[in-house]
């Protein structure tokens, strides 16, 4: 694997790839790598001839300084674990060279951003994001880019900046990978203390509940949100916000009479933690972690 740290650098790297014909596959992370991102790196592995893998610790897309500031970064072991997971390039640049000096410019999709996370971290969150994922995209100008579905929103958002500017990329989501015990992966679970890893698990309990609920017949969104409610409470831990809505436009549901998407955000002491689920009428428990294989 090598590892670059301009845009020259990866165009170069990639310069005789893309001579060829080959595909080219870009995950974007913000490193601190879990299993969550390696399925994903393994994935683009298996469907692309090339795999990039961005580290990138976004500082535009979070409206906390003491979040930025704890986020957890590792660079050595993230390139370990990319290597392992076959990655062919890991670009790891620095934010001067995403931000230049006189970097004037930012890309904002309206119409999606502006409920759940957006309105719960501010409209900047998802500018941050906007423009920094629009930015990879045209540094690295894979063929496919892979995100994790537990960022529904932000998977919505980019597809939609995709399609809007015409970027000759797909936009794939793989299923969000969790412990054995329903916890979804993330990065922000190693700052959680034991006793608050503990009371994490009200995220997925509330997942759980409302699918367990509607599997039995309940289809009253209101009935659904109480459910997850009081499953969080059990385990004292408050809801930021827990919505049913739309998958596609994030348009709140008043009746499940098909697939909603279901959305959660919760402090667990000082870390902040998302979660989400598809309902439909038919829901089945929430499935445990699953693992996908390097094949290369």
């Amino acid at each position: 694997m090598r590892t670059v740290r301009t845009v020259t650098e990866l165009r170069s790297a990639l310069a005789a790839q893309r001579r060829e014909g080959l595909t080219i596959g870009l995950v974007p992370t913000m490193g601190a790598l879990h299993e969550g991102h390696l399925s994903l790196i393994r994935h683009a592995r298996a469907h692309c001839d090339v795999v990039v893998v961005s580290l990138f610790v976004n500082p535009s897309q979070f409206n906390e300084s003491a979040d930025l500031k704890r986020y957890p970064r590792n660079e050595r072991l993230d390139a370990d674990l990319a290597r392992e997971a076959c990655a062919d390039v890991l670009f790891a640049p620095s934010v001067e060279e995403v931000y230049p000096p006189g970097f004037a410019t930012t890309v904002e999709v309206l119409g999606l951003t502006e409920r759940l996370e957006g309105a719960a971290r501010g409209a900047e969150h998802f500018r941050g994001v906007s423009t920094v994922v629009t930015k990879l995209l045209c540094m690295a100008m894979p063929d496919v880019a892979y995100f994790g579905q537990k960022d529904a929103q932000q998977v919505l958002v980019i597809r939609r900046l995709a399609r809007d500017l015409n970027l000759p990329v797909q936009i794939e989501a793989l299923p969000t990978v969790r412990e054995p015990d329903g916890l979804a992966l993330s990065s922000r679970n190693a700052l959680l203390a034991p006793s608050e890893r503990a009371r994490a698990l009200a995220l997925p309990a509330a997942l759980q509940a409302a699918r367990e609920l509607a599997g039995n017949g309940e289809r009253s969104t209101e009935a659904l949100l109480d459910a997850a409610r009081a499953a969080m409470h059990s385990l004292s831990v408050e809801p930021e916000y827990l919505a049913l809505v739309e998958p596609d436009t994030l348009e709140p549901v008043g009746t499940l009479t098909g697939e909603a998407l279901l959305a959660v955000a919760a402090r667990v002491g000082e870390v902040r933690l998302i979660d989400n689920t598809l309902l439909s009428p038919s829901s089945q428990p929430l499935p445990g972690k699953a693992i996908a294989t390097c094949s290369a």
